[in-house]
């Protein structure tokens, strides 16, 4: 007699963070099949906003017993673009490295996530936080009760660097020139949090009097903010009538 498997569609919501960051930390993820859910929660010493967020996805997938088709969920763009744009795959093949010496972070939660990633079919949703989407509201009240258990586990992958200790109010610091590694592309990881940066659009202003050039995109990292100029994206001006576009 012919034996037939069906592959479940699962559908999977993570939510992570630290606090501070770095701090301690939880995530909280849900996962749902045929309108049946699972909630899960853990707490953490000491770890980043990043590594939770990363956690949450891994610790829910290697729940998965068996072969599923799983649409993840997730607001952390960190997550997303790392694997769907490639990045994760890249450092892999550099031996873990962005860039010659400079090793990529987090690169064992990245291992481990591509690993569980190979035994499913996996697609990737973003959503936006913090803005009503239910299932993604109840992971962050999960995460909250992990990071607020009393007993709280060891992140053993985490390896405190320096820079992630710098949490002093003095954002100015000049990085650019304490670090001999430019940010220059997509992708690229960002010089005082680690996440890799995404290219925006400034907003449209009027050009200053006698401006000689502008600034059609610059790079970004969304998690700490910090903004790179670049001279791909710098433009001379033609007209000085001409606004941003």
């Amino acid at each position: 007699m012919r034996e037939w498997t069906e592959i479940p569609d699962i559908e999977l919501y993570s939510d992570g963070g630290a606090e501070p960051n770095p701090g301690k930390g939880g995530f909280g993820v849900i996962l749902s099949y045929k309108g049946r859910r699972k909630e899960f929660s853990q707490g953490y010493e000491l770890t980043t906003n990043n590594r939770m967020e990363l956690m949450g996805v891994i610790f829910g997938l290697e729940q998965l017993k068996t072969k599923s088709n799983v649409q993840v969920f997730t607001d952390s763009k960190y997550v997303i673009n790392g694997i769907t744009k490639g990045w994760a795959e890249k450092w892999k093949k550099n031996g873990w490295k962005r860039k010659k010496n400079s090793p990529a972070i987090n690169s064992d939660l990245w291992d481990r996530l591509l690993n569980v990633i190979s035994k499913h079919n996996v697609e990737f949703n973003w959503v936006k936080g913090h803005a009503g989407h239910t299932e993604n509201e109840r992971c962050d009240t999960l995460a909250n009760i992990g990071l607020n258990f009393n007993e709280l586990i060891e992140d053993v992958g985490y390896e405190p660097k320096e820079i992630d200790n710098d949490q002093s109010s003095s954002t100015e610091k000049t990085f650019s020139k304490q670090s001999k590694v430019k940010i220059e592309n997509v992708g690229d990881e960002c010089r005082k949090c680690g996440e890799p940066v995404i290219k925006k659009t400034p907003k449209k202003k009027k050009l200053k009097p006698n401006q000689s050039y502008y600034f059609e995109y610059y790079l970004f990292c969304p998690s700490c903010k910090t903004m790179y100029m670049t001279e791909d994206g710098k433009r001379e001006i033609v007209n000085e009538n001409r606004l941003f576009e």
